[in-house]
This record gives structure tokens, sequence and C-alpha cells, in this order.
């Protein structure tokens, strides 16, 4: 019963996310504003795409919590029913034109995952998961590509809000891609992740990240075969802390965590 009603919960956010990027996609005018800094942006749309998914996910689910990136709508991350929300990952992508960002939604209970749906408007992709069911892009499944770091092409992150770990991102950086194919910095999270999972690429790393970036994508990568955890192989948090990150199919990630441990 329990699978069931976690893909009545993965249903409705696809429903939720889909009716959102209509306004992503007949955005204009963007204006970004600052948040802690001029990397760390937001705008009105990251806004109204988040009032709409929480309005839709309500209906879904009467009960439920939020715990979102914007306008301090962080209920607690024990919850019955949560939704963690990201309303736009890759907000400077979006600022910028770039066309690479995307919706994204997961379902917790208690602290456990259990289901999730990324989307990229820009060029159709939708990416679900519900726990114990395997995840899927466009209603296909998919698994990662459990090939040796290697054979890998590596997505990695910046770290842009905090300076502080500039050194130790290309530092390792500099080690991965003398250990792989080639890297991508692409600039948003959880596509990044949703990469790993559809074994586009057999990592993704970041040092750091808030749950709202990784939450959906973990579940996903999870679901495909793979693992998602801190750069040092320990558990990712789930209390709303800022973390590292290291995913990638069992493989690539065993190799990435050997280099990182150098």
């Amino acid at each position: 019963m329990k699978t069931e009603f976690y893909q009545e919960m993965c249903s409705a956010i696809i429903a939720a996310e889909k009716q959102a990027a209509e306004l992503v996609m007949h955005a204009h005018g963007v204006m970004a504003e600052k948040k802690t800094g001029r990397r760390d942006v937001v705008t009105e749309y990251d806004r109204k795409v988040q009032t709409l998914l929480m309005e839709l996910l309500r209906k879904a689910a009467p009960q439920a919590h939020f715990f979102c990136e914007e306008m301090n709508e962080q209920d607690s991350l024990d919850a019955e029913q949560l939704f963690i929300i990201d309303p736009i990952d890759g907000t400077m992508n979006f600022v910028r034109g770039f066309n690479h960002s995307c919706i994204s939604v997961a379902y917790a209970e208690r602290g456990k995952l259990c289901a999730s749906a990324v989307y990229n408007p820009y060029v159709d992709e939708m990416f679900s998961a519900v726990a114990g069911q395997g995840a899927y892009l466009n209603g296909r499944r998919i698994h990662v590509d459990d090939v040796p770091l290697s054979e890998s092409v590596v997505c990695f992150g910046t770290a842009p809000y905090d300076s502080t770990l500039w050194g130790r991102t290309f530092s390792l950086a500099e080690k991965v891609i003398g250990a792989s194919l080639d890297l991508r910095r692409q600039g948003s999270a959880e596509l990044d992740l949703c990469s790993v999972a559809a074994g586009r690429a057999g990592l993704y790393f970041e040092l750091s990240v808030s749950l709202w970036d990784y939450a959906a994508g973990m579940l996903l990568v999870n679901e495909a075969g793979g693992r998602c955890c801190r750069t040092d192989g320990s558990p990712l948090p789930f209390d709303g802390t800022k973390t590292d990150i290291a995913a990638g199919s069992p493989r690539a990630l065993a190799d990435f965590l050997r280099l990182a441990g150098e």
C-alpha cells in the first residue's frame, strides 16, 4: 500500500512540475536579486514557481509540510509528510539564458526519501523515482553506467558561494581530470545527479550543497544503482546543513573516494 501511495505522490510531483514549468519557459525580463552575495541570486520566478508547487502539492497531500529554498519555507525535516523543493535549480543559468535549469521536488517521510522528480523543461526531460521501484527518464528505466573513473565523464560544482572551498575544489578537479575522461561544470546539482543516474556521467562531486540541491537527485541515483555520500565516504546529512557530496556508479565512486583520500 505504501508503494502505491508513493507512486501517487510521484505522479502529483510530476504533474505539479509540468505546470510550474510553464512559468519558467515563458519568463521574460528576468531580474536577479542578491541573497547572500553577488553569486547567490534569486528571481521572482523562483518564488512564483515555489508558490505554485506548494499550492498544487497541498492538494495531493493536505497534511504535508515543506522544506524549500526560498522565502524561509522550512518546516521540520522529521515531518510525517514532507516535500523538499528547489523551484529553479541552476538559477544563475536561468538568469543568464544558458537553458540548463530544473525544477526539483522530493517527498520524504520522517527523513526517508520516498519519491522524487526532477524536470528540465528546456529539453523536456522528466527524471522520476519511487523508493524500491527504480529510476526513470520520461517513463524509461535508467541505470548508472558502472565503469571505472578512467572510463567516466565527471560532473562537478565549484561551491561558488564559499571561496574558502575553491582551492580544495580545483585541487580535486585536477586529480579527477587526470583519472577520468573529462570534466563538466554545468551549474545545476540536481541535473548533475540526474546525469549520473542516466549513465551519462560516472560521477558528480561538489564541496557545498544544501538538502534541496540533492534530495531528489539522491533518490534517483540510488534507485538507478548508484550511491551518494560525502567526499570521505560517510553518509549525507538529512538535517538541513550544508555538506559536501559525491555521487556515482559503484566503481567510479570507489575510485574517486580513493583519490579524495590521498
